[in-house]
This record gives structure tokens, sequence and C-alpha cells, in this order.
């Protein structure tokens, strides 16, 4: 099992000097992954629930820096080499389709073919409010942007007619590297699960207890069994929020392919890469050598 971290396009993570310390202190010490999310917009009084604490409020105040996700990891491309770069999540039906999956193609290329685009559909009717874009209908939406956009970085042309979108004989360059780059669903809904289990490349789940994460490995197995996949095949990602360093063997027996850690870094780079050393070690990962 990997280890992942989410550290960085929030407040203190939004600073280019702070990215690029965290970026490489934790490509040296063994990360797998760079997670980073999304948020547009925010709001000072939402009525919206955020689903991923027990009182429907999200931590981040609304005048934080937020990085687009996409963006910070062309920064992290240049300044890294080997750790992948995953949005987790980025809230797709609020998008254009095909500028998504421009941008995406883009950072794919310029990482050397490092990217994994986690979406999720939102929770945040305001959010949806601001940008114009309907907030009832955000699944459907969903699936058909995810089938667009394999199409684009797959065929040459590319067609797609569905209700949400239609283009015909277009060429959308560059291809990415991965030739089709993962999309993992984030959620930790039973919908989110038989997303996953229909058409995803991967779950990310977020902020689960221990037996919360086991009864969602047991609904994706179940939802991989009626959809006719084989859920060891599915790589599953997700942020523990009890979870401790001799709890790792047991996530692996679970089949969890990685575990992320969600933790907001220094403010001062020096400061952030010792951050990162020293949560590496409390995890048990390996420094490899720099190229």
């Amino acid at each position: 099992m990997q280890i992942g971290l989410h550290a960085l396009g929030i407040g203190p993570g939004a600073d280019p000097e702070v990215i690029g310390a965290v970026g490489r202190t934790a490509e040296q010490c063994g990360f797998a992954t760079l997670w980073a999310g999304e948020h547009v917009v925010m709001v000072d009084r939402p009525d919206s629930v955020y689903p991923y604490a027990d009182d429907g409020r999200i931590e981040v105040p609304s005048d934080a820096d937020w990085l687009d996700p996409l963006a910070l990891f062309a920064f992290l491309a240049a300044t890294t080499s080997r750790i992948r770069l995953a949005t987790g999540v980025l809230l797709l039906p609020e998008h254009n389709p095909l500028i998504v999956a421009k941008h995406a193609a883009s950072v794919d290329v310029l990482s050397g073919g490092r990217l994994t685009l986690g979406v999720g559909i939102g929770w945040s009717a305001e959010e949806y409010a601001a940008l114009g874009v309907p907030f009832r209908g955000r699944g459907g939406r969903n699936r058909e942007y995810v089938e667009a956009m394999r199409l684009l970085w797959t065929d040459d042309p590319s067609s797609y007619t569905g209700e949400y979108v239609h283009f015909e004989r277009v060429r959308c360059y560059p291809k990415p590297v991965q030739h089709a780059i993962p999309i993992v669903f984030g959620g930790n809904g039973a919908r989110v699960l038989d997303r996953v289990a229909r058409y995803g490349d991967g779950w990310y789940g977020f902020n689960l207890t221990l037996a919360e994460l086991q009864e969602r490995l047991e609904m994706l197995g179940a939802a991989c069994q009626r959809h006719g996949r084989d859920a060891t095949s599915i790589p599953t990602a997700a942020f523990v929020s009890d979870a401790t360093p001799s709890d790792v063997p047991d996530l692996a027996a679970l089949g969890l392919t990685e575990l992320v850690l969600v933790e907001s870094p220094p403010s001062a780079p020096d400061d952030a890469s010792a951050w990162v050393e020293e949560a590496a070690r409390r995890w048990g990962l390996e420094t490899r050598a720099t190229p």
C-alpha cells in the first residue's frame, strides 16, 4: 500500500515556495501522490451541507487562497519528476468538459504522464449558482463529461452526442502521454461507489473512519459484482481520519491501494520540508535518491 499527501493548494500550501519545497521533499521521501482539491468560489455562510464533517461545515475559511489544481500541477510538473499528481477532487460538472480535457492533457504532457484526474459532482449549490451551472442533473452531466473527455483523449477526430454535450469531428491536442488519463471518483456515498464500479478508473474516499472505510470497500466490492467488474483491479485511495502507522498492515489487508494524509504545511519553505520528512519517517517511507 502506498502513502499519498493532500497538503497543497490551500492557505500556506498555495505559496509557490512552499509548493516547491513540499513537492520536491515528498518525492524524495517516497510519497506516491500529491493530491489537491478544488473550489472555484466559496461563500461566507452557505446553506449547503458539507458532507465530510459531522457539523456540515467545511473547515477551510471562505477567504483562504485556493489554487486551481491543474494550474498547481503544471507548476509541480516542472519541480518534480516522479511523484504522481491527482486532483482530489475537481468538480467536473461545473466546467466545460472540452476545456478540462485540454487542460488535463496539457498537464499530463508537462508532467510526463503523471496525472490522475479525480472528479466529483460537488455539494455546494451556492457555487453552482455563482457559476451559472444547474445544480440539478450534475450526476448525468458528470457521466457524459467523462465519456466525452475519454473520446477527446483517444479518438482522432472525436465526436460525441449526448443530452449535455455535443461535438462532431473535432481535434483536441495534445493527447495525453498516458493515452487516457485515469479518472477516479471522489465521495463516500453509495451512488459514488456505483459510479466507480460502472465507469470509473478508481475511487477516492474522504474523511472516513477505519470502520467506515471497511464498509465502503465492501460496498464497492458488491457494486463491482453487480456490474461485472473485478474489484481488485480498481485502485482505491482514502483519507482515513483515525488511521495510525500501526494500522497500515490492516489497511493493506482490506485492499486499500493508497492511504492519503490530509494536513496543512507550515508557511515557511524550510519548515515545510522538515514537516514532510517527519511525516515520511512517521509512516515508514524510505527516502529515494535524487536523480
